[in-house]
């Protein structure tokens, strides 16, 4: 006899399928099955965090960017947060106050406020900093993931249609100038569109994916600004897009996917458990207190 660990995949009247830690689906009779003992979930290391962070900068990266000592900067037209904050991207992100002065500094350049996007375990909010918008970053395996189909078709192209960015929504209102060049940013992987159509020349669902590659080589697809018109939704337009998207980045070579979602958001993060996403990890933003007024409502972050 001997253990088989690993992630439990399947458990029937006929087998056992466990994903071991090499990522090799292993099958066992149930007649040969001894016991089955639950050791928890995977613990996320913080190596982990980081390289998914940076596949995901990667992924929505803005229309600029540049390092001050460790920190990575993204400037985008002040449209979303993740465009417009710097991340500690390197270990060891320098947190001094030149540091931080010279964030500061470069942001005022571009007519933002300095803001930090702080991932658990990668950095916290530096004294005179307040955070806000905390957000839950959630992945899985995609052969764990449900992939669910439907009738409508969802169209998924290279560029964002006019359709697709008219339906294209950040904090409630209409995307700002310059949304589309965000939204259509991309370094070293590939970023898709995804739409489904309504009967007027509106868009019933909009969604977007991106296929970049991990630090430790690990591809993923990232989904961001998934949206649902009001009058369609309960319907599972959803996680119908959702779904699309995801077999959309296993096609261009992703293994793994990820998504990021308001941690208020239970009605979301409820849709994205049901799917099979797991939590990974959280991140907040922060700014200064004299450069923040009320917490900034969320949109897509």
């Amino acid at each position: 006899m001997t253990d088989v660990i690993g992630e439990l995949v399947s458990a029937d009247a006929d087998a056992v399928s466990v994903r071991g830690r090499d990522g090799v689906l292993v099958q066992v009779a149930a007649e040969r099955v001894v016991a089955l003992k639950p050791l928890g979930p995977k613990p996320i290391r913080t190596s982990e965090i980081r390289s998914l962070e940076a596949a995901a900068a990667d992924g929505w990266p803005g229309v600029e960017r540049e390092w001050i000592d460790g920190w990575q900067l993204r400037f985008g037209h002040g449209f979303t947060g993740r465009a417009n904050s710097a991340i500690p991207l390197e270990p060891g992100a320098s947190t001094t106050a030149e540091t931080l002065a010279q964030i500061i500094d470069r942001y005022a350049a571009h007519g933002l406020p300095p803001t930090l996007s702080l991932p658990d375990r990668l950095g916290s909010a530096p004294a005179g900093w307040r955070t806000y918008n905390e957000t839950a970053v959630m992945a899985a395996d995609i052969s764990n993931l449900v992939l669910r189909e439907g009738e409508l078709a969802v169209d998924v192209t290279a560029q964002p249609t006019e359709e697709w960015l008219t339906s294209l929504r950040y904090q409630g209102r209409e995307a700002p100038e310059g949304a589309a060049e965000v939204a259509s940013a991309i370094r070293g992987g590939t970023v898709g569109f995804g739409m489904i159509a309504a009967r007027s020349s509106s868009a019933a669902a909009v969604g977007r994916a991106a296929v970049t590659t991990a630090p430790d080589g690990r591809c993923w697809v990232g989904l961001t600004s998934l949206w649902v018109s009001p009058e369609h939704r309960r319907n599972g337009l959803g996680t119908l897009m959702c779904g699309e998207l995801v077999r959309w980045g296993r096609g261009h070579g992703a293994t793994h996917a990820y998504l990021q979602v308001a941690v208020d958001n239970t009605e979301a993060v409820a849709l994205y458990r049901d799917l099979g996403f797991v939590d990974h990890h959280h991140y907040r933003y922060a700014r200064p207190e004299n450069a923040i007024g009320p917490n900034p409502v969320g949109g897509i972050r």
